[in-house]
């Protein structure tokens, strides 16, 4: 069969697949029992990977694909050698693509057309790749199987057709037994960018292609355990549980198949056997081409349960034998008692409430793209284990199987979400159009036929930003004829017709908390509000909130205290965990691409850089605040003079038994005392109060005593390192102190003060400061015979801008964004405008002398008063006063300093930047950094660096000049400090 004769199927949402093997879950057959348990499945005899080298011919459109690519004859000898997996945009074919819901310019949108893929501009990829059966695959059935390949594709193998697929987040398996040859075989495979698929695949993402995930072929007994699904039901008392397995037995041969038996295993995670009330095993006869359904049970007592918290794994085997008693298969798999329920508008796990401490994860490689590694994935679990974080939403695709088997082990919570999004033409498509109705199931039921064996997933999800309809519901009949044992979500029926939970997405908190008091609330920004009667027995759930986009995530902590105040709100997942930048080809310095880098149009900019961390894990500043919010160990002051706190352990399952508490007494950021204390168990969900030994210091020149609790691990998880800190806080200690501050009047070099035509000049025994008497700011200051300023002393009221500012602005129409940006940028040309109304002079004594200025902002109504007072020791105390009538930027002083002062040192929140609403998970300490490593490169440039809390900053030239600024008394400062001008952010 030629491709001529197929050109069609890409553009018929009717024909989904041709030849493609029913979906199954993820296994590999072993030919014994130690090699299933000891092996990994890419390990088994009969299992063969084709990832690797392939020839690869790239075509900009099926017009100009080398049509006779597949047939044997075909010199390739030409064509160029393209590693799988991989995407090919990022390989150098075509470009990538960025948009939130937008099409590209190929795709009609227009209802009347759809589908419609114009011919002339849909890439194509032609794969080439030669391999050898192994010897011992004689006499068995033989299947090729893509993990994922990206938009549509057809195959050959030895030049004959063996079939077609799309719907590309989960996998298409071939039956290739008749089509292998002895000795070499020629498989080509066909990609098309661009099919009727994507309308189901709008996701807010990149738009890579080609053969990105695992390829692989492998071999079965003619009678083959097909599939399974194992799962359990605990009792009233969540003690013992009954295990449920449903095995799918398939004869590929002609003949009958007699007194076969199933047996089942059940080991622990020390490899043990585990006793079961009843053998799990059943003998059966299946007939020629056939295919025979198992169901066992048995009931365990008092299994380990598997929980985020105690991600406990038993060793699951499914054995084969022949009417002989031989082993004929073994089917391995990891298998956790873990039961899921919606009680009481609450998501209970084993019996238990949980609270979702989620992110949202594309699957992203600022290298590779979607083609990720295992060691990609590992990275990613762990790092969010370690920010405290217990659940992931594989927004909006099925992720690739590996990811799964490691938050099985790992632990995390999984809401798996079906790849259909159509966002941009969710109004009308696939709704209740019965010609994408088999398209919606197909891909609902591959999902969840391929994932149910695993414990991690405790919800499905049927998509995202789709629309609502019929299909929807057909969706979950299929899957629900799978699965009856996960609650099911959408955040697109508004109406909550059929799913179990409550989902919205950006909800504010006051909005939210409507849902917390059962009072009528929005499920959509512009929908009409829903009475208490139609979500009382559904939890409310965020499937996207706190959008991290760029410097972000302000005011975090007031989620947090709704999800912790209100029980029938279950958490949520913030949008979301990496930074979706391509790394730049620039190798003096790491930066990232974002849509429009590439020339790709229509696209939308920097809206795919919403991570908590950058394109290579580490950390944005919100990443901290996440942590901070999502600790699982609440710390609270009860009477902090006698060190009486509150400890109350928010986790579900475990103890603190695994940390220990450190405790810290700082004064004035110097440690002072300290110790830790190894016993303290608390409960799950219990509390407990503890007196911290402090022993209050003597009346001294402190001013300020600062007690600061952790909760590090005792010993190392697979996640984090022993002394790994957990959760922590922070409290003033009403200790007695004392000022340090020096008596300025006798004791200082004395000032004497000259008025000159352009500037008042104010000279001491090291320094000299001179006032611009048309401006009325510091054009000078000279300390030791060298000026410190490069430009003159200036009042701030403008920031550049971050992301968020914008919001919604990003989408507007070129003409409207000037409008909408003039209330932010108005400030920019603040100083500009100010025009200085009034300086005057007035010495105080011999050692202090006071300049006072008043100005003019036009648009400002109200005068900026700024009065500086120079005492003789080179001090310089400056008070600010400004009462703004409309909405204020920034106020602040600017100073640019010579290039050598790069060394800065603070007391104040750090080590990393912090703002006023995001500067929690920041504790107060005292910090040295250079210059270089103050700032935080956000990938798209935009106001970064700041600390907050501060109460002094040093900036120094490493040499013989200290530059400190120091609030006074009890008030706090903010600073920011750059290697390069404010404008330079913009």
């Amino acid at each position: 069969m030629r491709i001529t004769d197929e050109v069609l199927d890409w553009q018929n949402c009717q024909v989904i697949e041709k030849n493609r093997e029913l979906p199954h879950a993820t296994l590999i057959p072993f030919s014994d029992f130690e090699e299933a348990l000891e092996k990994q499945r890419n390990e088994s005899r009969y299992y063969k990977s084709l990832n690797g080298t392939w020839k690869f011919y790239w075509a900009r459109n099926p017009l100009e694909r080398p049509k006779e690519f597949f047939q044997k004859a075909f010199d390739d000898s030409h064509w160029d050698d393209l590693e799988v997996p991989s995407n090919w945009q990022l390989k150098g074919y075509g470009k990538p693509f960025y948009t939130i819901d937008k099409y590209p310019p190929c795709i009609s949108t227009k209802k009347r057309e759809i589908p419609k893929i114009t011919l002339e501009d849909n890439p194509v990829g032609s794969y080439r790749k030669k391999f050898v059966l192994p010897k011992d695959w004689v006499d068995r059935q033989i299947f090729l199987h893509f993990a994922g390949v990206k938009s549509a594709f057809y195959v050959w193998l030895n030049g004959k057709f063996v079939g077609y697929s799309q719907g590309s987040m989960t996998p298409a398996e071939f039956d290739i037994t008749d089509f292998l040859q002895t000795g070499q075989n020629l498989l080509a495979i066909e990609v098309y960018r661009w099919s009727d698929g994507s309308y189901l695949e709008d996701q807010d993402m990149w738009r890579f292609s080609g053969i990105f995930r695992d390829v692989f072929i492998f071999a079965t007994p003619k009678i083959h355990l097909r599939d399974f699904f194992a799962y359990c039901q605990f009792d009233e008392y969540y003690k013992d549980a009954k295990l449920f397995l449903k095995v799918k037995v398939r004869n590929y041969s002609t003949d009958i198949k007699l007194k076969h038996k199933l047996e089942v295993n059940l080991l622990d995670n020390e490899k043990k056997q585990i006793k079961t009330q009843t053998l799990l095993h059943r003998e059966f006869n299946l007939g020629a081409l056939n295919e025979f359904t198992i169901e066992l049970s048995s009931l365990v007592k008092k299994p380990k349960k598997w929980t985020a918290e105690t991600p406990y794994l038993y060793h699951l085997l499914l054995f084969l034998r022949d009417e002989n008693n031989k082993i004929v298969e073994v089917i391995h798999s990891r298998f956790g008692f873990r039961q899921v329920e919606i009680k009481n508008s609450q998501l209970l796990v084993n019996g238990k409430a949980v609270l979702i401490r989620g992110v949202n994860r594309h699957e992203h490689n600022d290298t590779r793209g979607r083609a990720i590694t295992e060691e990609q994935i590992l990275e990613d679990i762990k790092l969010m284990k370690r920010y405290n974080i217990n659940a992931v939403r594989t927004s909006h695709y099925p992720n690739n199987p590996r990811f799964y088997e490691l938050c099985d082990e790992l632990g995390l919570y999984v809401m798996d979400e079906c790849n259909l999004e159509s966002e941009g033409v969710r109004n009308f498509l696939p709704k209740s159009d019965p010609k994408w109705t088999k398209a919606c199931v197909d891909r609902m039921i591959r999902m969840v036929e391929r994932d149910k064996n695993h414990p991690c997933i405790i919800f499905w999800s049927l998509g995202n930003e789709a629309g609502f309809g019929n299909n929807f519901k057909k969706m979950l009949e299929a899957a629900k004829a799978i699965d009856l044992t996960r609650p099911f979500h959408y955040e697109g029926d508004h109406r909550l017709k059929i799913v179990d939970v409550f989902s919205t997405m950006y909800t504010v908190p006051k909005e939210l908390e409507r849902a917390g008091k059962y009072k009528p609330t929005r499920p959509d920004w512009f929908a009409r509000r829903l009475g208490p009667k139609h979500y009382r027995d559904k939890p409310r759930i965020l499937c996207e909130y706190a959008h991290a986009m760029g410097n972000s995530l302000g005011n975090f902590h007031k989620y947090m205290e709704i999800f912790e105040r209100y029980d029938n709100i279950i958490g949520g997942f913030i949008w979301d965990f990496v930074d979706q930048g391509i790394k730049a080809p620039d190798k003096t310095i790491e930066s990232w691409l974002y849509g429009g880098d590439f020339n790709d149009e229509p696209n939308d900019g920097n809206f795919c850089i919403n991570g908590i961390f950058l394109p290579n894990r580490k950390p944005n500043p919100s990443a901290f605040e996440v942590k901070k919010g999502y600790q699982p160990i609440k710390i609270e002051a009860i009477d902090l003079k006698q060190g009486k706190v509150k400890i109350t352990n928010n986790y579900a399952f475990i103890t603190t038994e695994d940390f220990y508490l450190e405790w810290e007494l700082l004064a004035d950021g110097e440690l002072l005392q300290t110790d830790r204390i190894d016993q303290l168990v608390i409960a799950p969900g219990k509390s407990k109060i503890l007196t911290i030994p402090l022993e209050e210091p003597e009346l001294a020149i402190f001013t300020e005593f600062l007690l600061q609790l952790s909760f590090k691990l005792k010993e190392e998880k697979a996640w984090a390192e022993k002394d790994f800190i957990i959760a922590w806080e922070q409290f003033e200690i009403p200790f007695r102190t004392k000022s340090n501050l020096e008596e300025h009047e006798s004791k200082l070099p004395e000032l004497r003060y000259e008025e000159l035509e352009d500037v008042i000049r104010i000279t001491g025994k090291q320094l000299v400061v001179q006032f611009s008497k048309k401006s009325g700011r510091i054009k000078s200051l000279i300390h030791n015979g060298r000026e410190i300023l490069v430009r003159p002393l200036t009042p701030n009221f403008w920031r550049a801008p971050i992301d968020n500012d914008l919001g919604i602005i990003n989408f507007a129409p070129k003409f409207l964004k000037g409008i909408l940006k003039r209330r932010f940028y108005r400030w920019k040309k603040a100083n500009k405008k100010q025009v200085l109304k009034k300086i005057r002079v007035t010495p105080l004594d011999k050692s202090t002398i006071q300049i006072q200025t008043t100005s003019k902002i036009p648009f400002a109504l109200t005068p900026v008063s700024i009065n500086y007072t120079i005492f003789g020791d080179g001090k310089i105390q400056v008070d600010y006063t400004f009462t703004p009538r409309i909405e204020l930027i920034r106020l602040g002083i600017q100073l640019a300093l010579p290039a050598d002062f790069n060394q800065i040192r603070w007391y104040g929140r750090g080590p990393h930047e912090t703002q006023w609403d995001r500067k929690r998970g920041a504790p107060i300490g005292i910090y040295n950094l250079p210059l270089e490593k103050f700032i935080h490169n956000y990938v798209k440039p935009q106001e970064n660096a700041n600390r907050t809390d501060v109460r002094w900053f040093a900036i120094t030239n490493n040499k013989d000049i200290e530059l400190l600024v120091r609030a006074e008394g009890k008030t706090t400062i903010n600073f920011s400090a750059w290697p390069y001008s404010q404008t330079d952010l913009e």
